[in-house]
């Protein structure tokens, strides 16, 4: 058992990653379906949070069904970061989450995100403010450091430790390298290989199949696996690495049928969330994920992106459910085929 505080979680625990535009509600209620066992909500900023701006806001939503879950903050000043950490508390998650990790240009040049990565002196004091802050435990998602020559993960994970964060999450890249080149695991194995270091450690990165997740856990000594890209369009991830861990083998991946219900359990929870136009138009973004790997599945994409009604949508699918019936050789379907194609990137 792997515990983050108060929270217990299962030995080897899989994470849902917060990525932005991606890990709301709807989509957390399915990876949870199929297997994860604690999610993240997409990351908050604190500026929005206290101005009360209703982007900020509503993304503090959570439900019951998706517990345990991490509500996601990210800032770079400290007055801003205390006062949205009561917010936060107020909302109920079981935690807080602080995001050093998230490398795009209009975080970082606000010194949050990856940003702070590069003055870890103040990394560490804000960190330690919000952890006086609230009640809530308080976890950390980062990267390895600002690029390859000040890379000092070690340090920080033990010095974040220090001052009260009860888990660490380690993207396994540089904020240069952004979303290119690969995840340098073997920093997992530095930091676990510390002594002083208690609290659990996630490995996030290029975590893509059954066989790289068990990698992680086994050769480099992740405490858990955090899954993003992976879970586009594919929630089924999770519950393929828990069979995997658990037997050695390999599940059957998600029929048709399975593939369009999800979908369409999506879609209705986008609407029922986000409703009206908001939530078609917020759908749009996953019809090319779930369907990845389908041949000839253009034609259906480019009219469920074009579709504003439900009706619209549910017609569409079923002629793609009916066409593909009727030709089963154009069904080639793999987690590997989504990921070539994916467009985001957990921080």
């Amino acid at each position: 058992m792997i515990r983050i505080a108060h929270i217990e979680l299962p030995d080897s625990p899989l994470l849902l990653a917060p990525m932005e535009d991606v890990s709301d509600p709807p989509f957390r209620h399915l990876c949870k379906k199929y297997g994860a066992d604690m999610l993240y909500t997409e990351f908050i900023s604190s500026d929005g949070l206290i101005r009360d701006a209703e982007k900020s806001t509503k993304k503090l939503d959570i439900f019951d069904d998706e517990r345990p879950v991490g509500i996601q903050i990210f800032g770079g000043e400290e007055d801003p970061m205390v006062r949205s950490a009561a917010i936060v508390e107020a909302a109920g998650p079981e935690l807080l989450d602080i995001n050093y990790g998230c490398p795009v240009k209009n975080v970082v040049c606000r010194n949050a995100g990856s940003g702070i990565l590069r003055d870890i002196d103040k990394m560490i004091s804000l960190t330690a403010a919000v952890v006086k802050a609230t009640n809530l435990p308080v976890t950390v998602k980062t990267r390895l450091g600002w690029d390859d020559s000040s890379i000092r993960i070690v340090e920080v994970a033990e010095r974040l430790q220090d001052v009260g964060v009860q888990a660490l999450s380690i993207h396994c890249r540089t904020r240069h390298q952004m979303y290119t080149g690969r995840a340098d695991w073997s920093w997992i194995t530095k930091v676990k290989n510390n002594p002083r270091i208690k609290i659990p450690i996630f490995g996030n990165g290029d975590v893509d199949t059954p066989e790289r997740a068990k990698e992680m856990l086994d050769t480099y000594g992740a405490d858990g696996v955090m899954i993003g890209r992976a879970a586009i369009g594919y929630p089924w991830i999770f519950r393929e690495v828990r069979h995997f861990l658990d037997t050695g083998t390999h599940l059957a991946p998600p029929t048709l049928e399975e593939r369009l219900y999800a979908c369409k359990e999506h879609l209705n929870r986008s609407l029922q969330w986000k409703s009206g136009k908001l939530g078609i138009l917020e759908m749009r973004r996953h019809y090319g994920p779930y369907f990845k790997g389908l041949e000839n599945v253009k034609m259906f994409r480019s009219r469920l992106v074009q579709a504003d009604s439900r009706e619209d949508i549910y017609a569409i699918l079923d002629e793609l459910q009916e066409y593909y019936t009727k030709n089963l050789h154009l069904v080639k379907y793999s987690a590997e085929r989504i990921i070539e194609g994916a467009n985001y990137e957990d921080a």
